[in-house]
């Protein structure tokens, strides 16, 4: 085998910024590049790596998508990453590269240190750490911002505003999704309020819907492993980091007569205090495949799963610690 590092892009984000799409048009248009895949998830049941293994078949071998779901894979480091990149770099098959997409709650920089570690520095590289911002979630306030008048001394109460702001220090290039969605006007203003949050050097590109070339993702050969002092963000290279901010569980909702209904039920879920993601599959009445639901702000996005790679029905919901779930049982029809 060659003794050339694999290059890694560690794909990070906000939850529905857009990390999932952005990895399907990436195996889609690989263009010969053989690609593996982590997906890690905040919740107890897996529902981005389907996705994935449903579009990954040009790209990816049998075992080179690998789902984490034992919580943030920056809290999971030794137990979750390191293993599984050991059996990925330890294959036979010869990869040109790995995408790592984390939880959006996850922060890169405990990721990025692992590549310190004796069995993964001398066979992988970060080759870049890609941030995804939903350009609307930013024009709408969903996301909060500090005040850079504020300085770095300033201190954060927002659990949403530290996460986003350790995935915004941490970057090599953003990618501001949803662009199509917002006039030039306000997307130029949401870019200018991103630069102030960046570090010198670091690229802006503009998504509609996963439109970027793999070439455009893979190939910044940063060596972010070598660069942590630089990306220290609000939690800084030593602080250790929990989740006790955030909660997530499953909701196992009856049949809804029809793909509209199910968006009405997610939007009413979505407007329930402190929930900031649902997502999953939801059957519908009289359908044999299930639909996969998608589910941030007040935007529901829907589509039914390709026959053969229905799931059993269940809805993901993340939100702020404390939710009321009852009340989002009760908007699901639950």
């Amino acid at each position: 085998m060659s003794s050339q590092r694999v290059p890694v892009t560690v794909l990070t984000g906000f939850l529905g910024a857009g990390k999932t799409t952005l990895i399907r048009s990436l195996l889609e248009n690989a263009k010969g590049r053989r690609i593996a895949v982590i997906v890690n998830e905040f919740g107890d049941i897996g529902f981005d790596g389907s996705l994935v293994q449903d579009c990954a078949a040009e790209a990816c071998a049998p075992g080179d998508i690998v789902e984490l779901t034992n919580g943030c894979i920056c809290c999971t480091v030794a137990d979750d990453f390191i293993p599984t990149m050991d059996a990925l770099l330890g294959r036979d098959r010869q990869l040109d590269a790995i995408v790592v997409e984390t939880s959006g709650l996850a922060l890169p920089q405990p990721l990025l240190k692992a590549f310190a570690w004796p069995s993964v520095r001398t066979r992988a590289t970060v080759d870049g750490v890609v941030t995804v911002v939903d350009a609307t979630a930013l024009d709408e306030g969903r996301i909060p911002e500090h005040d850079p008048a504020a300085g770095p001394a300033r201190v954060h109460d927002d659990p949403v505003e530290e996460v986003f702001d350790d995935q915004l220090a941490c970057a090599d290039l953003v990618v501001l999704s949803k662009a199509d969605l917002l006039p030039p006007d306000r997307l130029d203003e949401v870019e200018r309020r991103l630069r102030t949050e960046l570090r010198d050097g670091v690229r802006i590109v503009r998504s509609r819907s996963a439109d970027l070339a793999p070439e455009v993702l893979i190939g910044l050969a940063a060596a972010a492993e070598d660069d942590l002092a630089a990306r220290a963000g609000h939690h800084g290279e030593d602080e250790e980091h929990d989740h006790d901010d955030f909660d997530s569980f499953i909701v196992q909702a009856p049949a809804l007569a029809s793909a509209e209904a199910v968006r009405d039920a997610v939007q009413r879920a979505l407007a329930v205090p402190g929930v900031l993601r649902v997502k999953g599959y939801a059957d519908v009445a009289g359908k044999a495949a299930t639909l996969i639901v998608q589910g941030v702000g007040q935007r529901v996005e829907t589509a039914f799963a390709r026959p053969g790679t229905s799931q059993g029905a269940g809805l993901v919901v993340i939100g702020l610690k404390g939710l009321d779930r009852s009340a989002i049982a009760a908007a699901l029809g639950a």
